[in-house]
């Protein structure tokens, strides 16, 4: 019997402000760590949950984690093993980091070390996206691909699993402001309007384009140009407290792009590297400390490796 095997799978930024459930980018802090091992009791259990546990579910029947690892060993004909696991929440729930993301990854990748690899990585991905639709309510990719395989990734079509990884140029960091501000995805994508003007939509489109040859070509000035949501951004931004003179400050000061992550209320800025992430990230932060707001800050570089296996 194992003494036990741990992974841990990023956090990440959905969106990028241009494109909406199609862009994701995983960082490398901070990470969700799940360590695992077969016990004689069938079923998958949870033996202990630490660090940011609020609004994480102890009941293994609506724990992602769980219903992640149940699927794939329903999947590999091994729904009688049983399964007890720690969970540490690096990443809070309702934080627009990919919380439930990150830890269904970290299960899934978990249970196929666990039992000798049996699938390649990009194969997780469904039974990932099992426990993320227990979160989001929705089949939605752009989290659960970047945790996994890691970097920044487009997603054509979660379905067939239709995504692609995006080069980025070196030396890119991303700083992150996090209002005490909980935000369920599933509560914040029932408030969106369902219809988009066609003139939006073309703007809209041509930005996500740009982007995608901004990196590619590693032009910061056409990827400064492009990270403009004109969609979702106005419509959740009135649920971020000060967002606009956050993202103010960050732009003033150079950055590529200031968006909300995911549904909130998680505000990133996108830096040509890390003293200038360091810089924004101050003035991100005073915007808060003048009104006496708490927010968690940090800077992140990007994981360009995904899950990883300790």
């Amino acid at each position: 019997m194992l003494t036990g095997l741990k992974v841990i799978a990023p956090a990440s930024v959905s969106n990028l402000a241009c494109g909406f459930d199609i862009l994701g980018l995983a960082l490398d802090y901070p990470g969700d760590e799940i360590v695992g091992r077969w016990t004689e009791t069938p079923g998958v259990h949870i033996a202990e949950l630490t660090g940011f546990k609020k609004d994480i579910p102890l009941d293994p029947e609506q724990n992602i984690a769980c219903v992640t690892a149940r699927a794939l060993l329903k999947h590999l004909g091994e729904e009688n093993r049983g399964l007890e696991l720690k969970i540490k929440k690096h990443i809070p729930a309702g934080s627009g980091l990919g919380s439930s993301a990150s830890s269904a990854c970290a299960a899934a990748v978990l249970v196929n070390e666990l039992l000798g690899r049996p699938l390649e990585r990009r194969e997780l991905i469904p039974f990932a996206m099992e426990g993320e639709i227990l979160a989001s309510g929705t089949p939605v990719g752009d989290n659960i691909v970047a945790s996994m395989i890691g970097g920044l990734v487009l997603v054509r079509d979660i379905t067939t699993l239709d995504f692609h990884r995006i080069y980025m140029p070196p030396g890119l960091f991303v700083a992150v402001l996090l209002p005490d501000v909980p935000i369920h995805t599933k509560s914040a994508r029932a408030q969106l309007k369902p219809d988009v003007s066609l003139p939006m939509m073309v703007r809209q489109n041509a930005n996500l384009g740009a982007f995608v040859m901004g990196m590619q070509n590693s032009d910061l000035e056409l990827i400064r140009r492009s990270m403009k949501d004109l969609v979702i951004e106005p419509q959740r931004s009135h649920q971020v407290p000060h967002f606009y003179d956050v993202q103010r400050a960050a732009v003033d000061l150079g950055a590529l792009g200031c968006s909300i992550s995911g549904a909130g209320p998680a505000i990133f800025a996108l830096c040509q590297e890390k003293l200038q992430a360091e810089n924004i990230l101050a003035a991100m932060q005073q915007v808060y400390t003048d009104h006496k707001l708490e927010a968690l800050c940090f800077v992140a570089g990007i994981n360009r490796e995904g899950v990883l296996k300790k």
